[in-house]
């Protein structure tokens, strides 16, 4: 039963066109689509997303609430995409996965609920508050869920190799001892 604590490979992406050009090097490279989330800003939609391949985008694949902008290209094949309002971040929109780990978060508006999500995702917290303010200023954060260590390190190559900044990981150290914690500074006292 212990067996879906899927390890998250995360990066940020300063651009729309490099975030999209990673999802589609993770596809081809073999990760499925609907392992794969994104999170940008809104504002950022119809400014930078390109629409012109829009059109190859599966039905759904536009962001709602009215907010007009649409994910084209490799991000548009992504699943679940929508328009997330949370509390200290502003307007997003969100694609795969990470849209149900959110979803809750937009409407409790509780302050810190988008890094409680992410720790809550298996981020460390000083990683969750970093993308956290990256996000808010435009940043764009792109996770792929990734099954062995051999995808781990596949999904980290190709987000370097297109760009990406404070690339992470979740759970790497938990599934190698899964028995007993580390006794000492894991208490986090210093």
């Amino acid at each position: 039963m212990g067996n879906n604590k899927k390890t998250a490979v995360f990066g940020i992406f300063t651009t729309v066109a490099s975030a999209d050009n990673a999802t589609d090097s993770l596809v081809k490279s073999g990760f499925s689509a609907s392992d794969i989330s994104a999170l940008l800003p809104e504002n950022l939609g119809t400014k930078q997303i390109g629409t012109e391949k829009a059109t190859k985008a599966p039905e759904g694949a536009t962001a709602g609430a009215g907010t007009g902008a649409v994910l084209g290209g490799a991000l548009g094949l992504l699943a679940g995409i929508g328009a997330l309002a949370i509390p200290g971040v502003g307007p997003l929109i969100a694609a795969g996965p990470i849209m149900a780990a959110l979803a809750g978060v937009g409407v409790g508006g509780a302050v810190g609920g988008f890094t409680g999500a992410l720790i809550g995702m298996g981020i460390p917290e000083y990683e969750a508050k970093r993308y956290e303010g990256r996000i808010a200023k435009g940043g764009i954060l792109l996770s792929v869920h990734c099954d062995t260590s051999d995808e781990i390190k596949r999904a980290k190559d190709i987000m370097k190799g297109m760009g990406a900044e404070d690339i992470s990981s979740t759970g790497e150290a938990s599934s190698k001892s899964s028995e007993v914690p580390p006794m000492g500074r894991a208490a986090g006292t210093r």
